[in-house]
């Protein structure tokens, strides 16, 4: 009765809305998971419940995926420990406190090492707010400024970047077609992600907060990180250890990098005989993140324990102290797997499809535009990119290939863009959600401040996208694109600077 129409989307609208209204994740998400249960059990309490249970929590922890990435938050929530501990992270802020003297240099400096990690989001989120934490709290940036440009590194550089997880995905999604080829064509018509990019730059060099972010912002440089009115009690102190250096930081962060390659490549057949590019393409993430994050603590431990730096027995302490600093976003996350569960038990994906499908023919020009926004609310809705992707990719290659392939890779662009806009949007997604953990946020003020940015964003893309169609050339409308983008802030930071100036006035 419910299963491949719009009922299948409800349990997800529903989470979402309880989200930004209560501001309270785990009661929606659960709230949301009853709904998918009961619709599917068409209102029988005992199978929704069976159902909610068996299929949905039981089988997301029980999934090897999920599981691998559970473990790989666990090991860095205790490598995160161990570089507190060690010193490692407060040598690395007194050393930043030389170094970057302004806020605007602290948030492009957060910019400049979240496009360096570009392997994996949940990597990215979760080391750059580790390491830029005591930074751009030392130049009094609020926590939800931080998990944007965390966010904001995250998934739109991943889906950019050629060696990724992220890449894999989409390649092993476009059947019938060069999906790494595609990709590396797709990247310039991918212009949600590159918009992004300019816009965070342009909001950090020009100092352009609008919205509830201007209020944390405001409330920051008052010494309120949080806007909660509990700054003192909540902002944690980073342990002291006079032996720390920089380099208690630094060598297992990179360590931590190249051990998460060497995990992605083995899991993608390298040692096996398989070419760098085709085993970063067929890799695991979650195998390859699993594998290089332990590998990558034990080799830290050994490392503290040379330098005498920490001793064996804190070293240990650190795995359950990193693993309780990771529970939040656990839950969080375990939620939303149960959630995605309950959708695709309603057949979210089947109607999905058909709704494009039988409004494809007519619009072929406008079709990367309507695909981009369908993306945005498949994502928003189901708080996955991935599974966007696994819907919309092989419907649009289905359309176009072998009739139009320029319209195809724009579209299959398009899918990617509006994937990560959704997901960039949606309280329930994993990135977001990392993205909180790796600021150490609360999850709804991150939520609440970084949907106008994306809104914006998602908007002069979808005008890129509409003279996409038309023009099919990346060249004459990725640089319109990016003027579009910058005008608009510069636009809303002239109607800012006038809404001051005529309050000013009317106080004198």
């Amino acid at each position: 009765m419910f299963n491949e129409t719009f009922w299948a989307l409800i349990p997800a609208l529903v989470a979402i809305a309880l989200a930004l209204i209560t501001k309270e994740v785990y009661s929606s998400l659960f709230l949301g998971i009853v709904v998918g249960g009961l619709l599917y059990a068409e209102f029988n309490v005992v199978a929704a419940f069976d159902h909610l249970y068996n299929d949905g929590f039981v089988a997301v922890l029980s999934d090897s995926y999920n599981v691998g990435i559970l473990i790989f938050l666990v090991v860095l929530g205790a490598m995160v420990a161990l570089m507190n501990n060690a010193g490692g992270s407060a040598a690395f802020g007194e050393f930043a406190k030389r170094k970057i003297k302004t806020r605007v240099g602290a948030q492009l400096a957060t910019i400049a090492l979240g496009v360096l990690i570009f392997i994996d989001d949940y990597f990215n989120c979760l080391t750059v707010g580790s390491v830029m934490r005591p930074v751009t709290d030392e130049h009094k940036i609020s926590r939800a400024k931080l998990a944007y440009l965390i966010d904001a590194t995250a998934a739109p550089v991943c889906i950019i970047a050629p060696i990724s997880s992220w890449a894999a995905a989409v390649a092993g999604f476009v059947e019938g077609e060069d999906g790494f080829t595609v990709f590396l064509k797709a990247i310039p018509y991918n212009y949600y992600a590159l918009l992004t990019i300019v816009m965070m730059l342009t909001i950090a060099i020009f100092n352009i907060d609008f919205g509830p972010m201007k209020k944390h912002e405001e409330n920051a440089l008052k010494g309120d990180l949080f806007t909660s009115g509990t700054a003192a009690t909540t902002q944690e102190k980073l342990p002291t250890n006079d032996k720390g250096k920089v380099v208690d930081l630094v060598f297992p962060v990179i360590v931590l990098i190249i051990c998460c390659v060497i995990g992605m490549i083995y899991s993608g057949g390298f040692f096996d005989g398989s070419g760098f590019i085709e085993a970063f393409s067929n890799s695991d993430a979650s195998i390859g993140l699993a594998m290089g994050s332990i590998t990558a603590l034990i080799i830290t431990v050994i490392f503290y324990l040379i330098r005498k730096v920490l001793t064996f027995k804190k070293c240990m302490a650190c795995v359950p102290e990193g693993f309780k600093q990771m529970v939040p976003a656990i839950l969080i996350l375990t939620f939303a797997w149960t959630l995605k569960a309950m959708t695709d038990s309603l057949g979210a994906k089947e109607y999905v499809a058909g709704v494009i499908e039988g409004s494809a023919a007519g619009f072929m020009n406008f079709l990367p535009a309507i695909v981009f926004i369908v993306g945005c609310l498949l994502a928003f809705a189901t708080g996955t990119s991935w599974g966007t992707f696994g819907i919309l990719i092989p419907i649009v290659v289905a359309v176009f290939s072998g009739s139009n392939p320029q319209l195809m890779i724009i579209s299959i662009s398009a899918c990617m863009a509006g994937a990560v806009c959704g997901d960039h949007c949606s309280p329930i997604s994993d990135t977001t959600i990392m993205a909180s953990a790796g600021a150490q946020s609360d999850h709804i003020n991150h939520v609440n401040t970084q949907l106008p940015y994306a809104i914006i964003c998602a908007g002069v893309s979808f005008l890129t996208y509409v003279l996409a169609g038309f023009t099919q050339n990346a060249w004459i409308t990725l640089p319109i694109g990016i003027i579009m983008m910058i005008g608009v802030m510069f636009i809303i930071r002239y109607a800012l600077k006038a809404q001051e100036n005529k309050k000013e006035s009317k106080e004198a």
